[in-house]
């Protein structure tokens, strides 16, 4: 699930990668034990303040969001995308990650050979993470693809294409919605809809 923020760093993270989305959380189902008010805990993320925690849903309730679902992910493979998110809760937050990616993405005049040589950010501390990687290294563990690096490779009789896998430290919450492999997912029309069934104000009740 991505998140339009509305703090000073998501508003700088929305300005640097050119995307409504600063922040992005995992749905995982209900958490056992996990509960806020009588309400499971469905979210994993991992937050500046907090580093990476469980969340009920209704704590983005009121903000901009959009569901991206991953296409056609086994049944096995989302268990295991959400074991390993879930077992790294209580990790703290790489908040040197989040000021490397603002000077990777900030629009200096530097040499697109220059961000070829970045291959990784943040403090290179297992123990701390942010969003985005959370959920990148949560599919990179099933060999799901977000935004992977791909050659073109070809010989006599034929070609293909090789993935390789970007580093997690250097995803932003907008590439999950980039993504060709990730569906954007939209409540009402998934649950059905008729145009025909909208009540609307300037006709007469029971007038459609």
């Amino acid at each position: 699930m991505l998140v339009e923020g509305k703090g000073r760093i998501s508003g700088i993270i929305k300005y640097l990668t050119q995307s409504t989305w600063s922040h992005s959380a995992l749905y995982v189902g209900p958490i056992a034990g996990a509960v806020t008010d009588g309400e499971p805990h469905v979210l994993i993320e991992a937050n500046i303040d907090e580093g990476v925690v469980s969340a009920p849903l209704s704590k983005y309730l009121h903000c901009q969001t959009r569901i991206c679902r991953p296409v056609d992910l086994s049944k096995a493979d989302c268990g295991e995308v959400c074991r390993y998110a879930s077992e790294r809760i209580g990790l703290g937050y790489d908040f040197k990650n989040v000021i490397d990616l603002m000077r990777y993405l900030f629009p200096w005049p530097v040499t697109q050979r220059g961000h070829r040589r970045t291959i990784a950010l943040g403090s290179g501390d297992a123990g701390r993470i942010i969003c985005s990687s959370l959920i990148a290294q949560a599919f990179d563990a099933v060999r799901y693809p977000i935004l992977p690096k791909l050659t073109r490779v070809e010989s006599p009789t034929s070609q293909r294409e090789i993935a390789e896998i970007r580093h997690p430290s250097l995803y932003v919450p907008g590439d999950f919605d980039m993504s060709p492999y990730f569906m954007v997912v939209k409540p009402m029309l998934a649950c059905g809809f008729n145009y025909k069934d909208m009540h609307w104000a300037d006709l007469p009740q029971g007038v459609r």
